[in-house]
């Protein structure tokens, strides 16, 4: 099983660990990556220059399909960004037609043929499940969990096809491989906030407090993400409040492929967790079984 590696721009350098958390346990699986010369998957210019953007996705997809790969992303943005690519190129034959001209003086065409993933995806469908709960030595029973989705992989559902965008189960059922006990939160589905951080932080801080809060009152332990500018916002921009200013209960948040690796009996300097600062008080919490946090601390 292999696959080309697409890791965007943000998690090589704004969040590592979750490079090297994806890194570890696909090899655990058995799922090989290829990392290719991929360049942004078009984003960031989506909303300044439309055909922009469709170029920059397109080729990475063309790149992937000289090599005969799907692409795997852990990122939602990236994934989102190139599922949108992908969306327009079949919609808008002028665009399609465009695009792969440039595209010709590279020698790479986009097709139709190229599959674009998430990580979770992979793991629930190409993996599946019940193969990775045979993989499971070490699970986090007890252990309550948040999901929480974020928007680039869930909206707008026609585009994406991740999951039901006003249901989604697939963040649930990979919790429950793990051992641990997912809980049910009505902001589980709303925006965390980070769009916002550059334009207005005083409004983008309250939807992640709101948020925060919700999911310390559903009796969850820690809160999940898959998703890269959600967990920047959990965790690193959440530590740059005042703590005068921090009302929330702190509810720590990890990477989905963290615990994951962690229920498969890695340590946590496999999947990262030695280069998180996770806030103290998730070992110290007595709402936490000791076996979990002598799992975190490792």
């Amino acid at each position: 099983m292999k696959y080309a590696y697409f890791s965007g721009c943000k998690i090589p350098t704004h969040l590592p660990e979750y490079d090297i958390a994806t890194r570890a346990v696909l090899d655990r699986l058995g799922v090989r990556l290829a990392d290719l010369r991929f360049n942004c998957c078009g984003y960031p210019v989506r909303h300044r220059s439309f055909e922009a953007s469709a170029l920059s996705g397109a080729r990475n997809l063309a790149l992937a399909r000289r090599e005969h790969l799907s692409i795997v992303t852990p990122c939602k943005c990236c994934y989102g960004n190139l599922k949108h690519a992908e969306y327009w190129m079949k919609q808008r034959p002028q665009l399609r037609d465009k695009i792969n001209g440039m595209l010709a003086e590279e020698g790479l065409e986009w097709d139709d043929d190229v599959r674009v993933i998430h990580l979770l995806t992979l793991l629930d469908e190409d993996i599946g499940r019940e193969a990775l709960r045979s993989r499971v030595t070490r699970p986090l029973e007890s252990l309550k969990v948040a999901p929480h989705y974020g928007c680039h992989a869930l909206r707008p559902g026609n585009v994406v096809q991740f999951d039901n965008p006003l249901a989604p189960t697939i963040f649930e059922n990979l919790i429950s491989v793990t051992g641990a006990e997912s809980r049910d939160w009505p902001l589980r589905l709303e925006c965390c906030g980070n769009p916002l951080w550059e334009k207005n932080s005083r409004l983008s801080i309250r939807l992640m407090n709101r948020k925060l809060a919700n999911a310390a009152e559903s009796g969850a332990d820690i809160l999940a993400t898959a998703c890269t500018y959600c967990q920047l916002q959990f965790d690193k921009i959440r530590k740059e409040q005042p703590e005068k200013q921090r009302k929330v209960p702190e509810l720590a948040s990890v990477l989905y492929i963290q615990l994951l690796g962690l229920s498969m009996g890695m340590d946590a300097e496999q999947v990262g967790l030695s280069k998180k600062s996770i806030p103290d008080s998730i070992f110290s919490s007595s709402s936490i079984p000791e076996e979990h946090n002598k799992v975190l601390k490792h």
